[in-house]
């Protein structure tokens, strides 16, 4: 009977470190959506001036793993805007803003240890801002690609919760030659589904996003 009874004990000991060992495991592939927030400085000059930009709308992105250590990222962030030209503190007119951005990237990953990777991703931007003055029929649009280079570590701080931080560099069109860094937090309901949030910023450039992932 004890025999029984110790064997029942272990079993259940065994899946419960499985379980938790399930819970702690850092997928790359996964799936996210939710609701995002991006502040852009307007560029200025000694006669005109653009309101700074805070678009705010919904985001999709993802990861693939390609293997071990491989793995594909992507990401479409849409939000809108009213923003307002100025001229000497004076309201000219004021635009409706629509802007959109697509990141598409590959990524590596080094475990430093059980619970840490060391992550390094580069990857693709398109960036498209596009302005409307409806009365006047007036439209504008821009576009800009850039490269971007991004350093960090990614880790388990608890079973259920995972966390991230990283540097990144980017340039091109859009981006002059911009330092910048950003952190994050995963906390986990399951093997599959939990809530994410991030916050990344540069010269001029901040970004928040709340959302849900599943992962694979």
């Amino acid at each position: 009977m004890n025999t029984a009874i110790a064997r029942t004990l272990a079993a259940a000991l065994a899946g419960a470190l499985s379980l938790q060992a399930a819970a702690q495991e850092r997928s790359y592939t996964y799936l996210e959506a939710g609701y995002v927030a991006q502040a852009l400085q307007s560029p200025r000059d000694a006669r005109f001036a653009l309101d700074d930009i805070d678009a705010r709308g919904g985001y999709l992105a993802g990861s693939l793993a390609l293997g071990p250590q491989w793995y594909l990222v992507a990401g479409l962030y849409k939000g809108r805007d009213e923003v307002a030209l100025r001229a000497a503190g004076v309201e000219l007119a004021k635009f409706d803003l629509d802007a959109q951005q697509a990141v598409l990237g590959l990524g590596y990953r080094h475990a430093l240890s059980e619970r840490l990777d060391w992550t390094a991703e580069l990857s693709w931007l398109d960036t498209r801002l596009a302005f409307e003055h409806k009365p006047l029929a007036l439209r504008e649009r821009s576009d800009g690609d850039d490269a971007r280079l991004a350093l960090g570590v990614r880790g388990d701080l608890a079973p259920n919760l995972e966390g991230w931080a990283r540097l990144r560099y980017t340039d091109g069109d859009a981006y002059d030659g911009e330092f910048g860094g950003g952190v994050g937090l995963l906390l986990k309901f399951n093997r599959v589904w939990g809530v994410s949030a991030h916050a990344e910023a540069g010269a001029g450039n901040r970004q928040y996003s709340v959302g849900v992932r599943a992962s694979f």
